[in-house]
């Protein structure tokens, strides 16, 4: 028995298409909300107002997240599509062509000329399309487009980041509103940094600080813009 079925491989980039739409999601649920909580919060505005602008923020943001990452991951499978269309009609007009081309690559990959030549034939004998598909335009299953997939994990994630702020609003006293959701909101983000990189394989330190960061910005300015506006109206 071979030892690669004794000892089979997982590799962690088979999970980017959910990975990427599930740390987007989530990130930009805490950051989104948590923003608005503390923006609203900042111009002096009542509780009952702020937890409403904050459900408010959830429900729309889900859903545009979940609209947004429909249409521009079907524009990505539209594209997909009309590659590979057009390299099925290549195929059809001129077989030897695209032996030519394939062989070419792998000649480009340090192969011998002959060898590229048997291995573009083997290859295109099995599977001529799928062989072109992921050796000349790069498209193969892990990275496939998946439009209702990236949609429907991106709303979700939005929503479980959303949540998080406004569980503080319900807790904190309206006094320390402030700080609680903003505290609290990074510690979020920092989980999520880390649980995100631990997923994908990367460094947990660098994950955590970005996502912390930027959160933490996005946060201060609309806090600044409410305080501001608050005092003017």
């Amino acid at each position: 028995m071979s030892r690669l079925h004794v000892h089979p491989e997982s590799h962690l980039v088979a999970r980017i298409g959910w990975l990427r739409a599930a740390v987007l999601g989530a990130n930009d649920g805490i950051v989104s909300t948590a923003s608005l909580i503390v923006g609203v919060a900042a111009a002096s505005a009542a509780s009952s107002n702020i937890l409403i602008a904050g459900v408010a923020g959830l429900v729309a943001g889900a859903m545009s997240m979940a609209a947004g990452e429909y249409v521009s991951v079907s524009s990505q499978s539209d594209t997909e599509r009309a590659d590979l269309a057009r390299e099925r009609g290549e195929h059809a007009n001129q077989p030897d062509f695209e032996r030519e081309e394939l062989a070419e690559i792998y000649v480009k990959r340090g192969l011998d000329p002959t060898l590229a030549r048997q291995v573009a034939h083997q290859l295109m004998a099995k599977d001529a399309l799928g062989a072109h598909a992921q050796e000349e335009l790069g498209i193969s299953e892990i990275t496939t487009a998946r439009p209702i997939q990236a949609a429907l994990t991106s709303a979700a994630t939005f929503a479980v980041g959303a949540a998080m702020p406004l569980l503080m609003v319900l807790v904190s006293p309206p006094s320390i509103l402030v700080p609680v959701v903003s505290i609290a909101s990074l510690a979020f983000l920092a989980l999520l940094g880390a649980i995100g990189a631990r997923a994908g394989g990367a460094g947990v330190i660098k994950a955590t600080f970005r996502v912390t960061f930027w959160g933490a910005m996005a946060m201060a300015l609309t806090a600044g813009i409410g305080a501001l506006v608050g005092a003017t109206v």
